[in-house]
């Protein structure tokens, strides 16, 4: 009898984002398939799990695959991971699924968290449909294409991207994209979380060197920029309010704490740059 390939979602930050089930499919399987063995040991030392694992990645593929095909094949219980996320989006799985599928072996998803759909979540932005790009293309002729398909997709959509490259692909992005608003979301579920709302263009002065992969989410054609509608006054007071909590309590610096809150109450950022400066000289 055949056994059973568990497609298993591990943390994509906080290592407390990893359900019992995961846990208990790590420690009973027979072995893990994992895209980098010495990132994935990190995950198994720290909640005790000693279950041998090997390497399965974009490189080795032709010939890891036919070894995990005998493995399920003669009953094993095979784990399959990622680096952080779901094995598949972005990462090596989709071609030992398929095997998998093929040869009639089951398949058994283990879901968690996702980092396209942790930073869609909380763009604000409507999430049905939702179409997911993966990284952009390094050859020309390929990333010219793939900005097209950006620009011809008038819905929600997400897309990764190196922490050296994000300014490049912002810049070019820029040009397709226009007023369209975006979120990049980076360090998701770190302690130094963060995220930049705007357009491409107000975004890219803002942008600083980071750790990891970020998450970009643009929303659809002709989303309004609530930045650029009339405030009120009550908008306004709940605005410094808001940038308050961020510098003070949040701990964001002042200028992305001021975009943050001009941006969620609807406040030009002088108009409410004005509005603080205010509140500090009445002591309020």
């Amino acid at each position: 009898m055949s056994g059973t390939l568990f497609v298993v979602t591990t943390p994509i930050g906080n290592l407390e984002d990893v359900t019992l089930r995961a846990l208990r499919v790590l420690r009973e399987a027979d072995v893990i398939a994992a895209e980098d063995t010495r990132r994935t040991a990190h995950l198994l030392a720290h909640h005790g799990i000693a279950t041998r694992s090997l390497s399965f990645h974009q490189h080795n593929v032709r010939t890891r695959l036919p070894q995990l095909l005998a493995r399920l094949q003669a009953g094993d219980r095979v784990a399959l991971v990622s680096d952080a996320g779901t094995p598949g989006i972005s990462d090596p799985g989709v071609e030992l699924v398929s095997a998998c599928v093929d040869a009639q072996i089951a398949v058994d998803p283990v879901p968690g968290v996702s980092a396209p759909l942790a930073a869609a979540v909380v763009s604000g932005f409507p999430l049905i449909p939702l179409t997911i790009f993966g990284f952009p293309p390094r050859r020309a002729k390929d990333r010219n294409h793939w900005m097209a398909q950006l620009e011809g997709t008038s819905h929600t959509l997400t897309f990764f991207e190196s922490p050296h490259r994000i300014g490049v692909t912002l810049r070019e992005a820029a040009t397709v994209l226009g007023e369209r608003q975006i979120v990049v979301g980076r360090e998701l579920t770190k302690l130094h979380q963060e995220f930049l709302r705007g357009t491409c263009a107000e975004i890219l002065p803002r942008l600083r060197l980071a750790k990891g992969e970020l998450t970009v989410v643009v929303g659809p054609m002709n989303t309004p920029n609530i930045v650029s509608a009339p405030p009120d006054k009550q908008n306004e007071s709940s605005a410094v309010d808001y940038f308050g909590y961020l510098t003070k309590i949040a701990g964001l610096q002042r200028r992305p704490a001021l975009a943050e809150a001009a941006r969620k109450f609807g406040v030009p950022a002088r108009v409410l740059y004005a509005a603080i400066e205010n509140a500090k000289r009445s002591g309020t």
